[in-house]
């Protein structure tokens, strides 16, 4: 009976925290700083703009498709060159409307984002997200994260352990080696750039797991892609891809 108090005692001041919390600070929208009902939100207008990535897309990669090709159809590229890993989701398309939500989170501090965006992640990929064991971010260089003092791609893996229950190991996988950013760079030039950048920390085991890598956008693949060979070199037993945005260029087959 005590117990059962003590809990309904913490139920009551949290909501009661919540609501006080909303009055002195108002939710608001993650796009525009409209007010909204509640943290975490997107407000009609701002929801309406982002391109929410939805079948049909291609079964590997997850490019989005602009009319449906049949249930798993691969892009002209998966065809053309397989990827390490075996698929790969993304919540929305980075563009002019999305992009904010992106570098407010990476770059401005906005480590709070972490909790809505590990929701998005876990309802865009539940195949994906049923079907792992172990949760791994793509790792950050130590002078990086030294600069930034997060990984943004720490937070959103275990926001989306925590909705889901699968076990995370956010430094699983390390960077010993410092590389320029790979933005600007082409897709060449990106996979050079991270090529031998990707290392299992010394005295981790990955045989036979299904692993889900996350990280926040998917520009052309290469990262994790670099992450998935070391990965799968250790034994692990597939290697799924799940981020936050994903590039769709001009001559992609997109939405």
């Amino acid at each position: 009976m005590t117990a059962a108090i003590s809990t309904w005692a913490k139920r009551k001041i949290l909501t009661v925290g919540s609501a006080l919390l909303d009055v002195l600070l108002p939710p608001q929208c993650l796009g525009c700083r409209r007010l909204v009902d509640r943290p975490g939100q997107l407000c009609p207008d701002c929801w309406g703009r982002i391109r929410f990535i939805a079948p049909p897309f291609c079964a590997c990669c997850g490019l989005p498709f602009g009319r449906d090709e049949g249930v798993g159809t691969l892009c002209p590229s998966c065809i053309a060159e397989p990827p390490l890993f075996e698929r790969a989701r993304s919540v929305f398309v980075y563009d002019e409307h999305s992009r904010d939500l992106v570098l407010s989170f990476k770059h401005a501090d906005r480590t709070e984002r972490s909790v809505p965006y590990g929701r998005w992640l876990a309802r865009a990929a539940i195949d994906l997200t049923t079907d792992c064991d172990l949760v791994v971010p793509v790792p950050l260089h130590r002078w990086r994260l030294w600069r930034r003092r997060y990984n943004q791609s720490a937070l959103l893996a275990l926001a989306v352990a925590r909705e889901t229950g699968r076990p995370a190991a956010v430094d699983l996988l390390i960077r010993p080696r410092a590389t320029p950013t790979q933005g600007g760079l082409g897709r060449e030039a990106r996979r050079r750039n991270v090529a031998g950048a990707i290392a299992l920390r010394p005295g981790r085991a990955v045989t036979g797991l299904r692993v889900l890598l996350i990280d926040d956008v998917f520009t052309t693949g290469a990262t994790v892609t670099a992450c998935a060979r070391v990965l799968l070199q250790a034994g692990a037993a597939r290697v799924d891809v799940l981020t936050l945005a994903r590039v769709v260029r001009d001559d992609d087959r997109s939405i």
